[in-house]
């Protein structure tokens, strides 16, 4: 169609414009579009329903006119992510742009699936879900930080057990989509911002279960790997443990639920309670039981013979001291009574055998007395004894001077 120039004396009509208009994007053709369906507009008595579908990765959406019967065929909802088939087409009795569709698809959960999986592989591999990058929870927070929807499950049973179990346990919540693609990008700003808090020490993001497809924004790149990125623990609570997420892979501490996240979170107080009293009942036992070994200890020691009476030790050695003289007198008696004995047998013999004895039994001693003096001996000889020889001879009960009158020698 040539072009038709206009000038304010010569202007186009509405119609004309919205003819041209029509005209121009009829001739695109048919094309297959894929998006995320919001405001649907259906009832089984109209010919014709009105949907709009969103682009997944912008705020940017579209009008969709599509016949009653096949949309309801498709069984449709909202967020509900879809390929349509369909033919641009402006109304020229309002200049409204829409596109008639004439088939509508669901995105393949398995091809979704499927995608996800490689993207777990991929982060894996680098290293996003290795242990030594996980961040321990902290023992006892002060605040934690809550992301999840406005009014939801998840939100109250966290809530419910965290005070139930530590009532003086604050929190800092964010309330976001937790579905659709508004789900992402909306997490992603409210963990950046509790993440920044300086009072938050920990971080839950929770979401009570749902359907594959409610879980998707749960396993997108972008999500992860702030999570990976943030400096305070992150807590995964999702509920939808059999198709879990990449963020359960990803998060600190995946817990099953939102309940079990709030277990987690912080402990419970009343067993806290009954622990510290336990703790002191067994120092308690612990101590008199110390107390009452060394007591025992103590009375041994001092039921010893040497601590009870410390002379106990002195008196002993004093009997010992005293046994040993007494044997030692015993022996020493013994022993001068055993040499008395010997000396008197001794003199027995001596004087049996001695000069007095011999003198007694008839005997006498004869003994020269030299002139000059000199001692005495006895004779034992004639030639001792010349005639004229004075002489001393000893008895019994004495001694007789004599002197020598003649010697006679032995036959």
């Amino acid at each position: 169609m040539a072009r038709q120039s206009t000038s304010p004396e010569h202007p186009f009509s509405v119609s004309t414009i919205n003819d041209l208009v029509g005209d121009w994007i009829g001739r695109l053709g048919s094309a297959w579009v894929e998006g995320e369906l919001i405001q649907i507009s259906m009832k089984r008595n109209w010919a014709f329903s009105y949907l709009y579908l969103k682009d997944l990765n912008d705020d940017v959406s579209m009008e969709l006119t599509c016949p009653t019967k096949i949309a309801m065929s498709a069984e449709i909802s909202n967020g509900d992510r879809v390929l349509v088939h369909g033919q641009p087409r402006l109304y020229k009795r309002n200049g409204r742009y829409s596109l008639m569709v004439s088939e509508i698809r669901h995105v393949g959960i398995g091809e979704e699936l499927a995608r996800i999986e490689k993207l777990r592989h991929d982060l894996a591999t680098e290293g996003l879900f290795n242990a030594d990058r996980k961040q321990p929870l902290p023992v006892l927070p002060n605040c934690v930080g809550l992301i999840t929807g406005r009014d939801s499950a998840a939100e109250r049973d966290v809530l419910k057990v965290t005070h139930d179990r530590w009532p003086a346990v604050q929190f800092r919540i964010i309330n976001t989509a937790v579905q659709g693609q508004r789900a992402e990008p909306e997490i992603i700003a409210a963990l950046k911002r509790l993440d920044a808090d300086p009072e938050v020490d920990v971080i839950i993001i929770a979401r009570g279960g749902g359907s594959v497809e409610d879980l998707f924004p749960f396993s997108r790149e972008q999500l992860i790997r702030a999570v990976a990125a943030a400096s305070t623990p992150v807590i995964s609570a999702i509920g939808h443990e059999p198709d879990h997420p990449i963020l359960d892979n990803v998060a600190d501490f995946a817990a099953k639920t939102p309940t079990d996240a709030g277990k987690n979170v912080v402990p419970d107080a009343t067993q806290e309670a009954l622990m510290i009293q336990e703790m002191r009942s067994r120092a308690a036992a612990a101590l008199r039981g110390w107390v009452k070994r060394e007591e025992e200890g103590l009375h041994n020691l001092r039921s010893r013979p040497v601590l009870s009476d410390p002379y106990t030790i002195v008196t002993e050695q004093e009997d010992h001291l005293h046994d040993a003289v007494q044997r030692i007198r015993r022996c020493a008696t013994s022993l001068l009574t055993q040499e008395d004995r010997e000396i008197v047998n001794l003199r027995a013999r001596v004087t049996s055998l001695g000069p007095a004895a011999t003198l007694r039994r008839g005997y006498s001693v004869v003994q020269v007395v030299p002139r000059d003096g000199t001692e005495t001996h006895v004779v034992t000889s004639i030639e001792e004894t010349p005639p004229g020889s004075q002489l001393r001879i000893r008895v019994t009960d004495g001694s007789i001077t004599a002197a020598t009158m003649s010697a006679t020698p032995a036959d």
